[in-house]
């Protein structure tokens, strides 16, 4: 009979039947530990939450992942743990770029990380035994694997911090135009930000979520000039930093608030425009390996193949006469 090519022993279902029954017991462990509470306290809950009374089971079993993954991630974060406050302070400047503000989000991601790494030993390893290879292929994929999945939240967080800047850099001349027209209304600037948190919403919701954040900070008595700082180095966007800058200057200084608006608004459409030109200059430059590696091959051959093959079946048989 001839042999199954990845064909899996008696030996190796049982270790995967094992490792399945191991996984689901620790799953179910940790499910335990998250529904100590009775069902009173639960209703409790959701009435004390109105918001979240139309959301079904779907939505309550992903609260329930949320607070399984809340009291196991301590425990998971703790190798990664720094003792160092500036590398704790970045990480944490780093969440609130990509909009994650809560004070469990650093030991989340931090959790996230050791799980992945978890999950590419297993999935690495567990996929290369199975498929037969040898034992040094087994762990250099093993290592491979983990370092992926290590690094991926990395990438991920980054890709959101960019996300994030892209749509507040694009949306903020819209803000700044509609605070000037609240401004010279009549408005006050703390007004101006409130309408502007309340206008925007659907249009450009970062930067509504961002304002109405510091209208809350200035309602529970914060100051302006903390709060405008604040703002510039949360969302990590020199724009706004720059604007932060101006209004605490013009409140300080008692200049006119709507002009340095409107100035500010100005200089970021034309900085808006001259990034659009720098685009448009670098499309030529970034046109030209596509066009060497894929587009002229094939404009070689349509041009010149006829041509070489007229003159094959015209010269070599010529040559080989004479």
């Amino acid at each position: 009979m001839p042999e199954i090519p990845f064909a899996v022993s008696a030996q190796q279902w049982t270790m995967l039947a094992a490792f399945t029954a191991v996984v689901s017991l620790v799953w179910l462990l940790l499910d335990r530990l998250t529904t100590g509470d009775s069902k009173a306290v639960e209703r409790l809950q959701r009435m004390s939450r109105p918001e979240r009374s139309h959301v079904g089971r779907e939505a309550e079993s992903g609260d329930r992942f949320s607070r399984m993954l809340e009291k196991a991630a301590p425990a998971l974060a703790k190798p990664l743990q720094s003792k160092d406050e500036k590398e704790i302070s970045r990480l944490r400047q780093r969440l609130v770029q990509a909009g994650y503000r809560d004070e469990f989000a650093p030991t989340a991601f931090l959790s996230i990380k050791v799980l992945g790494l978890a999950v590419g030993l297993i999935v690495g390893g567990g996929s290369s035994w199975l498929l037969g290879y040898s034992n040094s292929r087994i762990l250099y994929q093993s290592v491979i694997a983990a370092g992926v999945m290590f690094y991926l939240p990395e990438l991920v967080l980054s890709w959101l911090i960019s996300r994030r800047q892209k749509a507040i850099f694009l949306g903020l001349p819209d803000a700044l135009d509609l605070l000037v027209v609240c401004v010279e209304a009549g408005l006050g600037l703390d007004q101006a930000m409130r309408k502007v948190g309340e206008e925007m919403v659907r249009t450009h919701p970062v930067i509504a979520e961002e304002f109405s954040l510091c209208n809350f900070q200035l309602q529970v008595g914060r100051p302006r000039s903390e709060v405008l700082q604040d703002l510039g180095n949360r969302t990590g966007v020199e724009d706004v930093r720059a604007l932060s800058t101006i209004l605490i200057q013009a409140d300080k200084f008692g200049s006119s608030i709507a002009q340095a608006l409107r100035v500010q608004s100005d200089s970021m459409r034309t900085r808006r425009r001259q990034l659009a030109e720098e685009k448009a200059a670098k499309t030529a430059v970034k046109l030209i390996f596509p066009l060497v590696l894929f587009i002229f091959p094939g404009i070689f051959v349509v041009l010149v193949g006829p041509a070489a093959i007229t003159m094959m079946r015209e010269m070599f048989p010529a040559m080989r006469g004479g």
